[in-house]
């Protein structure tokens, strides 16, 4: 029985060690927090699952809240050039429903199952010296905790990272008693634009007490959304968000009139720069460390891209672990998994440096196209649950016209 080694209690991290388990690997699972810390903690995301990350979960039977949480049927985007102004809004179906469910209640929920199945959890936080010595107790040890000291054994891929500091502030919060937008018949994400200030979120979401709205604040640093650098209590972060979308988004900001924080530690601020690293680490001579999700590639959460990003690179981490048999888990094995994955997260990186630089010229059509063509606003939320469709329509000036052209034509 092959012994694998799991550092960090996330969703890549638990998505792989709940499958592994189930195909009757030895698991260990190191956490820095208990299922109950987790519970009582801050948030730790602004998550939404698409449905192709949501496939990955079903197919280890890891979908427990697929009847509970609401389904999210979309997205819609609003551009507002200044405050108070709308120059266009379109929203689009995806193919199928998507869902948010707090990490708080996700992973302290996983980890519960993980030890009732039998699984070994370690509850200590690992240091990157504490691996020299782990690393050879196990035939493979995968590093899933994307923050914090240990993150800095895997070197930054500067061929790949084009940011060295954070593109925006990140602010969000869990809230209850947001009122629906008039005519709105079912839940979707929903996105406000401001060129020059950042962007502004909307996500219906389910947690540790039911039902629930998450709100995010992607500022441009120094902007007038840069409001939440300091870590305000939920109370004052709330009083600070519906202050923002009044004068800025106010067809927003009037749903907020009875919304309050879901619990006491409702908020969530920071910041970090998109990143990728190279996929593995030697610890000690001859022995190496694995990285996988943020460990890899962490990107800014303006696509929503993250925990995503994160089932499918355990499903793909698992298959290659599988399909490894009895061989030696070695860097080129390591590498070779990697680029399995670059080749699902290159896209979604695309994607998101392309929402947080301002659109060239053929993407800012299709933009305004898709709020006259429904078909149009269809394809572009579909970006989201499929980021390699970008090339089809987005990347490329060429096609870009051209398929505005063929949908204006039809429409004719």
């Amino acid at each position: 029985m092959r012994k694998i080694l799991i550092v960090g209690a996330g969703q890549a991290g638990l998505q792989l060690a709940l499958s592994l388990q189930a195909e009757g690997y030895e698991v260990t699972v190191m956490s820095a927090r208990t299922p109950d810390e987790i519970r009582n903690g801050w948030p730790t995301s602004t998550q939404v699952m698409m449905y192709r990350a949501l496939d990955r979960e079903r197919d280890v039977k890891l979908n427990l809240w697929d009847g509970t949480a609401t389904p999210i049927g979309g997205i819609g985007f609003n551009l507002s050039p200044a405050p108070g102004v709308s120059a266009f809004s379109f929203s689009g179906a995806w193919a199928r429903p998507g869902n948010s469910v707090d990490q708080r209640l996700k992973m302290s929920t996983w980890i519960e199952l993980f030890e009732q199945r039998g699984g070994r959890v370690i509850y200590h936080s690992v240091m990157t010296s504490d691996l020299a010595g782990l690393a050879p107790i196990y035939d493979l040890t995968v590093i899933a905790a994307g923050k914090g000291e240990i993150v800095e054994l895997f070197d930054r891929d500067a061929e790949k990272s084009h940011y060295t500091r954070p593109a925006r502030h990140l602010a969000a919060i869990y809230l209850n008693g947001i009122a629906v937008p008039e005519g709105v018949t079912e839940p979707r994400m929903r996105v406000c634009l401001r060129p020059g200030g950042g962007e502004f979120f909307h996500m219906p979401a389910y947690t540790l007490t039911g039902p629930c709205d998450v709100l995010l604040v992607e500022a441009i640093p120094g902007g007038p959304f840069d409001i939440f650098t300091d870590r305000p209590s939920p109370a004052e972060h709330l009083r600070r968000l519906k202050a923002l979308l009044l004068e800025h988004f106010p067809w927003e900001g009037e749903l907020y009139r009875h919304a309050e924080p879901t619990d006491a530690r409702a908020s969530l601020v920071g910041a970090f720069p998109m990143t990728v690293r190279r996929p593995y680490a030697e610890v000690a001579p001859g022995r190496y460390v694995f990285g996988i999700a943020d460990v890899a590639v962490v990107n800014d959460p303006i696509s929503g891209q993250g925990a995503n990003n994160a089932a499918h690179a355990a499903g793909i981490y698992l298959k290659a672990i599988l399909d490894r048999g009895d061989a030696p888990f070695t860097p080129q094995w390591m590498q070779q998994t990697f680029d399995g994955y670059w080749a699902h997260a290159q896209n979604s990186v695309m994607l998101t440096q392309m929402m947080l630089e301002p659109l060239p010229l053929h993407a800012q059509q299709v933009l305004g196209a898709a709020s006259q063509f429904q078909e149009i606003a269809d394809k572009f939320a579909e970006v989201f649950p499929n980021p390699a469709t970008i090339h089809d329509f987005l990347v490329d000036p060429v096609k870009a016209a051209a398929y505005v052209e063929s949908v204006a034509t039809a429409a004719r």
